[in-house]
């Protein structure tokens, strides 16, 4: 139960921080330590909205982690820090309205039908970094990866090679976001 409660809180803190970086950032002031001072182009600032997360399977196979229309949000500063969230569009909600008071089924659910992490990204020809500082799956935590992407008009799409389930059947995490802003 608790781990619920500080997941939800975590979410919630981490997009109201994000947000206001987003939108409050001064220009020119230094990033904190440990955040990625590598370029930050500008197409990459801003709100991105999701359009695609899957795992794909050798051959091809493709599994839809959030559902067939999943939901999403990706903010990033010109400083490069960034919060992430991901849902499945239609989450059952607790069936007594007490998140402190759910069934197993119901918080396993909870679990899988988000994803949320922030932390620092840096773009460096067609190659994405990214360090996790906090995650919702906390074995990503602490986590950095470099990944290549692609970009199509507003349209970017990148690999996520070593998903948070799938990953030990071979699968690959594919996302793709639309800018928004």
């Amino acid at each position: 139960m608790q781990a619920y409660r500080n997941l939800v809180l975590f979410c919630v803190a981490a997009l109201a921080l994000a947000t206001t970086a987003v939108h409050a950032a001064p220009q020119g002031k230094a990033a904190p330590a440990g955040a990625m001072s590598a370029s930050v182009p500008g197409w990459l600032v801003g709100a991105w909205t999701l359009v695609r997360c899957d795992n794909v399977y050798p051959g091809g196979h493709r599994v839809e982690l959030y559902g067939h229309d999943p939901q999403g949000r990706w903010m990033i500063d010109a400083q490069g820090h960034y919060m992430m969230l991901i849902a499945r569009a239609k989450r059952m909600p607790f069936a007594t309205g007490d998140k402190s008071r759910g069934t197993p089924g119901e918080y396993r659910a909870a679990s899988l039908d988000v994803n949320a992490h922030y932390g620092s990204i840096a773009i460096q020809g067609d190659k994405m970094t990214t360090h996790i500082e906090q995650a919702s799956f906390p074995n990503w935590n602490g986590r950095g990866a470099t990944t290549h992407y692609t970009r199509d008009g507003d349209q970017l799409t990148y690999i996520v090679a070593k998903p948070s389930s799938g990953a030990s059947d071979g699968a690959h995490g594919e996302v793709v976001w639309r800018r928004v802003d």
